[in-house]
């Protein structure tokens, strides 16, 4: 099985360096990295290409092959630009993360160790909080214990694989699923026609994408006690199109909608 690491991103290369930093850190390397960048500065684009080549220490270490996808700036387009990084993915599995979420040593290895066919799993995320922040990116921390300062909801942050097995696969679509924590395989993307591009601003459009491939007859899994992130604070984005993105993703439900006409296939 390759697996593909899916980051999205937009003009945070200080997050963002965090997270690659903590994908460099993984006890199990995917394959490849996709960054989805859904139209940021020169700044991530000299970041990712220095990545591309060495560590930002200077270290001669390469990671794994780091793949920028990137469009213009028109406002909040991330179901547009994750689509063509899902096409070009050369891996079977899709692990995605935000590029605001540092990656805990093992999470690629906990998605990768519960995949399993015709399943997603999502997990949760370990929250740090505003005040921390200074001393997080002039420390560079991505590596975090239980008693550590600056985190809350701190019980996400405890790794206990047996207890993980205690969660089994569902048919209802979980509250807490999350876009910044899940994984799935690329051709039940696919089989969906991948990203509904109808959405545009912030709201809905991974749980749209989640309730069409499980109208399609895949099941979910929670990951808990595994595949844990760090969600690094920031202010709360434009919600303003909010409703009208829930509208769409309350017709996916009443329709039971399998496919969206706007989609992956037109990058394949």
């Amino acid at each position: 099985m390759k697996t593909s690491l899916l980051i999205s991103t937009y003009n945070w290369p200080e997050a963002l360096e965090l997270v690659l930093l903590s994908a460099n850190n993984q006890t199990e390397q995917p394959d490849e990295i996709l960054i989805a960048d859904d139209g940021s500065s020169e700044v991530t684009k000299n970041l990712i290409e220095n990545f591309q080549t060495r560590l930002p220490d200077g270290q001669e270490k390469l990671i794994v092959p780091i793949h920028h996808f990137w469009h213009e700036d028109k406002g909040f387009r991330k179901a547009i630009i994750l689509n063509k990084a899902i096409a070009a993915a050369k891996g079977d599995y899709i692990i995605q993360v935000d590029g605001d979420c540092i990656m805990h040593k093992d999470f690629v290895r906990d998605h990768k160790a519960l995949a399993q066919p015709n399943v997603y799993l999502f997990g949760s995320r370990v929250n740090i909080q505003e005040e921390f922040l200074p001393k997080l990116f002039a420390s560079q921390k991505i590596k975090f214990n239980f008693f550590d300062k600056g985190i809350k909801k701190r019980t996400r942050n405890l790794r206990i694989p047996a207890l993980s097995s205690l969660y089994k696969t569902t048919h209802e679509v979980s509250d807490k699923m999350r876009g910044c924590n899940v994984s799935f395989w690329k051709k039940d993307v696919i089989a969906v026609n991948g990203y509904n591009e109808e959405f545009e601003g912030w709201g809905r459009e991974d749980s749209e994408l989640i309730i069409r491939m499980m109208h399609n007859g895949v099941l979910g899994r929670r990951l808990r006690y595994r595949g844990i992130v760090y969600h690094i604070w920031h202010k709360v984005k434009d919600q303003s199109r909010f409703e009208t993105n829930d509208k769409l993703q309350q017709k996916a439900i009443g329709e039971k909608s399998k496919w969206c006409e706007k989609g992956i296939d037109k990058y394949l």
